[in-house]
């Protein structure tokens, strides 16, 4: 094959182009030569000034300045480093370590972002703080401004320490630590062991754990870093282990944990999550978080002498935290709600679960003695804060309660909703007594007194399981039914019922009584005794009837009656409850001469928590009398207008309350006859 010369001349690159390319590779190369045996220290003077004119802080390398350069990322190694904080922290330097290693990503400097991948410190001393206005001190500018700021905040991704101490201030949040690192590789996959001490939220703190090598200070695509902690924080206990992708952010959590506490309620100081008042408690499960949204599941564990299950989320995105999920009990104990009301825990429910290192509450008991007069409703504040600081809306379910010896519950639920400091307990559904209690519950926390408003009824109660001692004796009673309807303003349980307005109302329908005289001294003290000569040992019930009319936390008997075949008992009187003081009037009209031998009344007095039953002539026969006459002529037929007629087959309230309207009718005409004649 034969190339003509003019071919050949087009595959051969003229010479000038040749040297031109020699003499570029010969520049790279020499490049490349000069970067990887280049004496970086001698730009460590420079350097220092550098740093210091743009940072408006103290900067010196005081040893030795090197650099492993690469393609896309550098590694600077500073052999004893000085970098001081800004004139407004407390320590003086941000940090201070015999030897640093700072892995720096080279293209996003051209747009003025500092990625720094990976940081190795030797025995360093660092002191981090932050302000409420954002200033930080690891922020990179004169400024030390946060986020918007003219300082620049590097984004870190792995922090390796071998040994060191933290210094971490931020009076805003409530947290002043200090930290000590010690690495050891023989500990295995957690080599790095930690310890904090200081305060958090104005609680004392104290923790320890172990992590992984290094700690994921910004997740960067890097798998989480393994870690556990035992911490103590004022009265509350917590122990988990797991893995964290960014601790930056404390987020991607992936842990177990055990938590322990005098109360669920210190967890609003610690954590911002408004849960209410318990006794004593110890609870375990899973959490996780994934950006602003934290999983509590799988949840076990006891509130006193209650166990408790479920799953919750607390979302803290939006403008307000929500916390949502359902919670139920196998088991609930009665003696664990008196702090959801404001109540101190009884003694069993304070030992039921021992916290180590925490001391146990004041009970109930305590608390009682250290208040004067006897006095037993609540005075605990709301705390306006907690309901104002997040929505919630979780629903709980008790299978099985015990331990009712005041108020037989057998079984509950209800569903809590919290809206802008709004919580509404609807529906509220109670088994009690063979029967029911539901309604709602409102509470306006957005006002200050609060708007308490409760709407109860009460369908098919049975008073023998009210009573124990009556339910023993071999009675045979009727169901109850009745209604609780009051509202009004105040700070705490006690300061709404002291002021609240409303009625309250029960009826009960037919039964068998097989001696009076223990049913009586069960339901006013055994001094009713005094009024019966002889007991009966077949007495039938008609109809018991109990209506309050309440203004202003003054509750009036409207109609207090209690109808049986040989005798109706009528009562009239007042229970204030702002000074929670009694005074009742029970009157007996006996309808034959068998049963009871006298017609005194017996005085119920004193306070609700210390009642005192008593005998008392003259004026208060007077006085009872008129508080029975100045309802109607029957004081049932009051209650009927509130009421449905009868609870039930059993019931012979509607016959009474016929009786009752025939009566109403003559005693009308007599008082209309009475009147012409007078004019």
């Amino acid at each position: 094959m034969h190339i003509s010369s003019a071919t050949a001349s087009h595959l051969h690159a003229p010479r000038w182009l040749r040297w031109t390319l020699a003499g570029l590779l010969a520049l790279i190369a020499a490049l490349v030569l000069l970067v990887l045996f280049f004496p970086w220290d001698l730009l460590r003077g420079p350097v220092n000034r550098f740093v210091s004119e743009k940072t408006g802080r103290a900067f010196e390398i005081t040893r030795r300045l090197d650099v492993q350069p690469g393609w896309r990322q550098a590694t600077v190694i500073l052999d004893g480093v000085s970098f001081a904080n800004p004139g407004w922290a407390r320590s003086s330097h941000l940090v201070r370590a015999e030897r640093a290693e700072i892995d720096i990503r080279l293209w996003p400097l051209l747009s003025g972002r500092v990625e720094l991948p990976r940081i190795l410190l030797a025995a360093p001393q660092l002191g981090l703080q932050m302000e409420a206005d954002g200033r930080r001190t690891w922020a990179l500018g004169k400024t030390s401004a946060g986020e918007g700021g003219a300082g620049r905040v590097p984004q870190i991704g792995r922090l390796e320490v071998d040994r060191g101490e933290l210094d971490f201030l931020a009076p805003a949040y409530g947290v002043d630590m200090q930290a000590r690192f010690d690495l050891d590789p023989s500990r295995g996959t957690l080599p790095l062991h930690y310890s904090l001490r200081g305060r958090y939220k104005g609680q004392p703190l104290q923790a320890e754990g172990r992590a992984g090598q290094v700690l994921q200070i910004d997740a960067m695509g890097a798998d989480p870093f393994p870690m556990e902690i035992r911490a103590r924080a004022g009265n509350t206990r917590l122990e988990a282990e797991g893995t964290v992708a960014a601790l930056a952010k404390l987020d991607g959590v992936d842990a177990r944990f055990d938590l322990r506490g005098r109360t669920l309620g210190d967890l609003f100081t610690l954590l911002g999550v408004a849960l209410p008042e318990t006794p004593p408690y110890a609870v375990k499960g899973t959490l996780r978080k994934n950006g602003t949204r934290w999983d509590a599941g799988a949840l076990q564990g006891r509130l006193g002498l209650s166990d408790i299950g479920g799953d919750l989320a607390f979302e803290q995105g939006g403008a307000r935290a929500r916390l949502s999920g359902q919670l139920h009990s196998r088991l609930l104990d009665m003696d664990d709600l008196g702090p959801l009301i404001g109540l101190p825990p009884t003694a069993r429910s304070a030992a039921a679960v021992k916290v180590e290192g925490v001391p146990p509450p004041v009970t109930a008991g305590q608390a009682q003695r250290r208040r004067a007069g006897g006095k037993v409703l609540p005075t605990a504040p709301l705390d306006f804060e907690r309901l104002r600081a997040m929505d919630a809306d979780v629903r709980y379910r008790a299978q099985r309660i015990r331990n009712v010896r005041d108020v037989p519950l057998e079984r509950g639920a209800v569903h809590v909703l919290l809206k802008d400091g709004v919580l509404t307990l609807d529906p509220l559904d109670l088994g009690v007594g063979g029967g029911t209690v539901a309604g709602a519950i409102r509470i306006d926390g957005a006002r200050r007194p609060a708007d308490i408003r409760a709407a109860l009824d009460v369908r098919g109660l049975q008073l023998a399981r009210l009573l124990p001692r009556l339910e023993g004796s071999g009675n045979s009673v009727g169901r109850m039914d009745g209604r609780l309807n009051i509202a009004g303003q105040g700070v705490s349980v006690a300061s709404w019922l002291g002021g609240a307005s409303g009625d309250v109302a029960l009826l009960m329908g037919s039964g068998q009584f097989g001696n009076l005289l223990p049913v009586f001294a069960t339901l006013v003290g055994g001094d009713i005794i005094k009024f019966i000569a002889r007991g009966e040992r077949d007495v039938q019930l008609r109809c018991a009837a109990i209506a309050f009319d309440v203004e202003k936390g003054l509750m009036t008997g409207r109609t207090l009656v209690l109808d049986t075949s040989n005798a109706v008992f009528q009562a009239g009187g007042t229970i204030n409850l702002a000074t929670e003081g009694l005074d009742l009037v029970i009157r007996p009209e006996p309808k034959g001469k068998s049963i009871l031998s006298l017609r005194t009344p017996l005085t119920v007095r004193g306070m609700l928590g210390d009642p005192r039953p008593g005998v008392e002539a003259g004026p208060l026969l007077a006085r009872a009398a008129a508080v029975v006459a100045g309802a109607t002529v029957n004081p049932l037929l009051g209650l009927a207008a509130t009421l449905e007629p009868g609870p039930g087959k059993d019931a012979d309230c509607a016959a009474v309350l016929a009786d009752a309207r025939t009566a109403d009718s003559k005693a009308a005409r007599q008082g209309a006859a009475k009147a012409r004649a007078i004019r």
